[in-house]
């Protein structure tokens, strides 16, 4: 049966996320514009710096720093990020374009591919239109920016339903109150 375009989009974003360098997750991610993949992008550390596996360690989990929470203390890039650098690279536009996002746990187990804050913001500047997510349940959820912008216009960033890391830190035994 041949996949739509969705799920082959999909598909090409797990490849993707196997170059990745991160203890924690495997995470990939693409931009189509007008059904061409224009850039790819995976979790990984800065150019020309030491990753986490190269380290043999994971500074987060070292520091017990919870998913979800103070990227700032965190070797990698997230693909979202690297996918829209990259395009930048190589002189691409992204606007109007759709991200594609696969990511897995450090046991491999397919989770919910939801963009964190920090990278739902670079994709609303960047000007993209959709982000489709993987979820743990085999299947994706197709995100609108400009619903994105709707619900931050609304409400308050924190209001947002679908906050990348809560199915994580909830299966390593955090309790909601402590996120």
């Amino acid at each position: 049966m041949r996949p739509s375009k969705e799920e082959y989009y999909l598909n090409l974003a797990r490849e993707v996320g196997k170059r990745a360098t991160c203890f924690r997750n495997k995470g990939g991610a693409l931009i189509v514009k007008d059904d061409v993949i224009v850039a790819t992008g995976y979790i990984g550390a800065p150019r020309k710096t030491k990753d986490c596996l190269e380290r043999r360690e994971c500074l987060r989990d070292k520091l017990k720093i919870p998913h979800g929470r103070h990227y700032e203390i965190c070797r990698s890039v997230h693909a979202e990020m690297n996918c829209i650098i990259n395009a930048a690279r190589s002189g691409s536009s992204v606007l109007g374009g759709d991200m594609y996002i696969w990511e897995t746990d450090r046991e491999g187990k397919v989770i919910d591919s939801f963009p964190c804050f920090i990278c739902k913001k670079m994709i609303i500047n960047a000007g993209l239109n959709r982000v489709i997510s993987a979820t743990r349940d085999g299947k994706y959820k197709i995100f609108y920016i400009k619903d994105w912008v709707k619900d931050w216009q609304e409400k308050d960033v924190l209001d947002d339903r679908f906050q990348y890391g809560t199915d994580l830190n909830i299966k390593e035994g955090l309790k909601d109150g402590l996120l």
